[in-house]
């Protein structure tokens, strides 16, 4: 496996969860990219967002090269990652979104429905669509990790995306 890019996120109490191991980012400069981020728990997506994007342009991509669109709830991830894909010539989506834990199993359905329509995403489009939505139990977990001590996983994701854009463009050489 050490011909592959592993990009490992560690998982600790005090931690910036976005530390990045596993070798330099590569550079995101030719790519088109897609940032598609759920409109509801907006103060989370959209520093998740931010994230992305702020990654994104350090790491060389062109602002005209990221198209950004929202959809109202993270379960309309997958369609709105979709249209990305059938509409844009993106070499790669971005989904962003945040479902907090309730009282009720609404938050396992939403979070099973959206992990298995992105990852079927990946498979039928062969592009990388990257799942950057946030589970976590409460308020506090979410600012924790769109940009608190826990780091962005809006970052996170952005450099997952170019990460498997280069792993994609190692086949080809």
């Amino acid at each position: 496996m050490a011909d592959f890019f592993i990009l490992e996120f560690m998982s600790s109490v005090n931690k910036n969860l976005s530390h990045i191991e596993g070798g330099e980012i590569p550079s995101a400069t030719g790519y088109k990219f897609g940032i598609v981020y759920s409109e509801w728990n907006n103060e989370i997506t959209n520093a998740l967002k931010e994230g992305a994007l702020n990654t994104l342009l350090a790491s060389g991509a062109k602002n005209e090269n990221i198209i950004i669109k929202t959809v109202p709830g993270s379960f309309e991830l997958t369609l709105g990652a979709q249209y990305l894909a059938e509409n844009t010539d993106v070499d790669a989506v971005i989904c962003l979104g945040c479902v907090i834990q309730g009282e009720t199993r609404h938050f396992d359905f939403i979070c099973d429905a959206v992990a298995k329509g992105i990852t079927d995403l990946n498979i039928k489009y062969k592009l990388p669509f990257i799942f950057g939505v946030l589970t976590p139990n409460n308020q506090q977990q979410a600012i924790d990790r769109a940009g608190g001590k826990h780091g962005n996983k809006g970052d996170e994701a952005a450099v997952t995306a170019i990460k498997m854009l280069s792993l994609r463009d190692s086949f080809k050489k």
